[in-house]
């Protein structure tokens, strides 16, 4: 059985930023009454997965305002109105860790809220990292990891990590780092 739909009568833009727009929807629901949907949209996101050549992850640790605490994520960053998924990813890659891939490439897709945000994040898998110049904007410090696949899973086991970005990328890409 197929779930009815709703139907979009007119989008009311409400607040853009660098980062996001914030919109309401009105619509028509399934029931033939009218009514709201407020939602965040962006043109997605790109998160790397970076792994060097000795099988260890790049990870970064950053400070996160809305939970006044320290976090343990994978690179990511959204995609610019003017930017691509690959270029998000590569320009990410850089900034936060100070690396460039050559061996990128798109291992998963996800949306991490899909009741708030019609954001799609694309998960990428970085390889034969190098060492390049790199920086970044004032909002942001990043302290560096380099994790083995286990020890960032008994991180996770731990707590430690609590990035939902991060934990659903690893939980789709995983399998490509630790064999059963």
């Amino acid at each position: 059985m197929a779930l009815r739909t709703w139907k979009k009568i007119r989008q009311e833009f409400e607040l853009k930023n660098p980062w996001w727009t914030y919109r309401k929807d009105v619509t028509l629901l399934p029931s033939g009454k009218e009514g709201e949907y407020h939602y965040v949209h962006v043109k997605g996101s790109s998160m790397v997965i970076p792994q060097m050549n000795d099988g260890r992850l790049v990870l970064v640790n950053q400070y996160r305002y809305l939970a006044d605490r320290e976090s343990i994520e994978f690179p990511c960053g959204s995609v610019k109105d003017d930017s691509t998924y690959d270029e998000t990813a590569r320009h990410e890659l850089a900034e936060e860790t100070g690396f460039e891939a050559a061996e990128l490439r798109v291992a998963a897709e996800f949306n991490p809220y899909n009741g708030v945000t019609d954001e799609m994040c694309r998960v990428y898998v970085a390889k034969n990292l190098r060492s390049v110049e790199s920086s970044h904007d004032e909002t942001e410090e990043f302290e560096q990891l380099r994790l083995t696949p286990q020890e960032f899973d008994a991180m996770i086991r731990r707590g430690e990590v609590w990035d939902g970005m991060t934990l659903a990328a690893w939980s789709l890409t995983r399998h490509l780092f630790i064999q059963p």
